[in-house]
C-alpha cells in the first residue's frame, strides 16, 4: 500500500501548526497597521454618511513657557490704576449700585494724593525745573496726605521733600514724613493773608533756597492747590479709569474738594462722555466749598471774600474743606452740579458703620464722602442707579478715634 498520501496529510496537518503559532505573533501588528491606514472617517465615508474632520484636544493648548509679565519700574510705578469695588452695606440699603474707588492701593502714600504728586514732579521735570539726584528739593504747604506723598515720590526719584503743615493736624502724619526722610516744619494754623500759613511758609523757604547761592540744588515749589497738574493728574488717569471700569453706565460723582484738583479734573473728564452724569461735592462742617456750589460766595455774604482772618470752624475731618478759592477747584467748579454737607457727628456715624459692616478702616475724607452718597442716593428715584465715591483711602485720622 502506498504511503506517500498519509505522509501528504501528516506533512500538511504539521505545516498549518507551524503557520498557526506564527502568524498569532504576527497578526497583532497587521491589524494596527490596517486600523490606521482606514480611519473613522472613511469607515463613515463607506457607510454613505457625510465626512467629518476630527479635532485632537487631548494635547494641552496651553504654553510651556510662562506669560510674559511687565514689572513695574519703582514705587512710582505703582500709582494709578486702582480697582473699583461695591460697598455692600450702603448699596443694599439705598437699592443703588454705589461703588468705591480703592485709593488706598496706589503705591507711594496709599492715596489719591500719589497721582498728584507723581504728576507735579514730572510736570516740573518736563520744564526743567527738577533735576533728580541734584540737591533739588521740593517744598509744599499740605495738611499730610500730599506731603506724605511727596515725600514717598521725592525718595524714590531722587529729590529732596520739605514739608509745612498746620500743627493741628494729626502727629501720626508728620512722624510718618520723618520717618520717610522729610523735613517737617509744624506751623501755627493762619489764615491765608498771614505769611505764616503753611501754604505761605512753604513758598518763601522754597524761594530762600533757590536764592541761596551756598545750599546745593534749587528750591521748588509744588505748589498743589494752584498748579494745574494737580487736575490734570485726575483728567489723564483717574477720570479715563473710572469711565473704562464702569463701562460708561454711570449716575453720579461724589468727591470732596481740598485743592479741588480730583473733582474739577475727573469732571472734566467724564461729564462730556456721560452727558446725564451728576457730580456731586461732599463737603465738611466749616468748608466754605458748599456755599460756592450753592451759592457761589465763599462764605457769609457779609465777608469780603479773601479778607477772612478768623479760623475755620472746628472739625475733625482733615484733608478736604477749605475756605478760599483754588485754581484748581475752579477748573471744573461750572461742571459740579450740586453739594452736600456733612457734619462731624455724621462722618464719626459712617466711619463706624464702614468698619462694622465691611470691614472698610478709613479716614475722616472718605467717611464724608460714604454719608454724601447715601444721603444723594436716597433722594434719587427709585430706579436703580450706579454711583461713584472717589478715594477711599486711611486718612491717619488716629487722634479722632477714626
Amino acid at each position: 500500500m502506498d504511503n506517500r498520501p498519509r505522509l501528504f496529510l501528516t506533512a500538511a496537518f504539521l505545516c498549518g501548526v507551524l503557520f498557526t503559532l506564527g502568524f498569532k505573533d504576527f497578526y497583532p501588528d497587521l491589524e494596527r497597521r490596517f486600523r490606521r491606514r482606514r480611519s473613522p472617517a472613511d469607515t463613515l465615508v463607506s457607510a454613505g454618511l457625510d465626512r467629518i474632520d476630527l479635532e485632537d484636544h487631548t494635547k494641552t493648548q496651553a504654553s510651556d513657557k510662562p506669560a510674559h509679565v511687565e514689572i513695574p519700574e519703582g514705587i512710582e510705578a505703582c500709582v494709578g490704576n486702582t480697582p473699583l469695588f461695591r460697598i455692600k452695606s450702603l448699596s443694599e440699603e439705598t437699592g443703588c449700585d454705589i461703588l468705591a474707588k480703592a485709593e488706598f492701593l496706589n503705591g507711594a502714600g496709599g492715596s489719591p494724593k500719589d497721582r498728584v504728586a507723581l504728576n507735579l514732579v514730572k510736570t516740573a521735570e518736563e520744564q526743567g525745573l527738577l533735576t533728580p539726584h541734584s540737591g533739588d528739593t521740593i517744598y509744599e504747604g499740605t495738611v499730610g496726605s500730599t506731603g506724605i506723598s511727596l515725600a514717598t515720590v521725592c525718595r524714590a526719584k531722587g529729590y529732596l521733600a520739605h514739608i509745612c503743615m498746620p500743627s493741628d493736624q494729626a502727629t501720626e502724619k508728620s512722624d510718618l514724613l520723618l520717618k520717610l526722610g522729610a523735613v517737617v516744619d509744624r506751623v501755627p494754623p493762619a489764615p491765608i493773608i498771614d505769611p505764616m500759613h503753611f501754604v505761605n511758609r512753604a513758598r518763601s523757604l522754597a524761594a530762600d533756597h533757590t536764592a541761596d547761592p551756598k545750599r546745593p540744588g534749587r528750591g521748588y515749589f509744588a505748589d498743589q492747590f494752584e498748579n494745574q497738574a494737580n487736575w490734570k493728574a485726575h483728567f489723564d488717569g483717574t477720570g479715563p479709569e473710572i469711565f473704562q471700569q464702569c463701562g460708561g453706565k454711570l449716575d453720579a460723582f461724589v468727591a470732596g474738594a481740598g485743592t479741588g484738583g480730583t473733582i474739577a479734573g475727573v469732571a472734566r473728564f467724564l461729564k462730556p462722555k456721560v452727558p446725564h452724569l451728576r457730580v456731586v461735592l461732599a463737603d465738611p462742617q466749616g468748608s466754605g466749598l458748599f456755599n460756592r456750589i450753592k451759592y457761589g460766595v465763599m462764605f457769609d455774604t457779609l465777608e469780603k471774600e479773601g479778607t477772612r482772618r478768623r479760623s475755620q470752624t472746628d472739625t475733625i475731618v482733615e484733608g478736604i474743606g477749605i475756605n478760599r478759592v483754588t485754581a484748581n477747584f475752579e477748573a471744573g467748579r461750572e461742571l459740579v452740579d450740586d453739594a452736600i454737607k456733612v457734619s462731624d457727628e455724621e462722618a464719626l456715624a459712617m466711619a463706624r458703620l464702614l468698619a462694622e459692616k465691611d470691614g472698610i478702616f478709613v479716614g475722616s475724607s472718605s467717611s464724608v464722602n460714604c454719608e454724601s452718597s447715601q444721603n444723594l442716593m436716597s433722594k434719587l428715584s427709585d430706579e436703580r442707579k450706579a454711583l461713584l465715591l472717589h478715594g477711599l483711602h486711611d486718612s491717619w485720622d488716629l487722634e479722632t478715634g477714626l
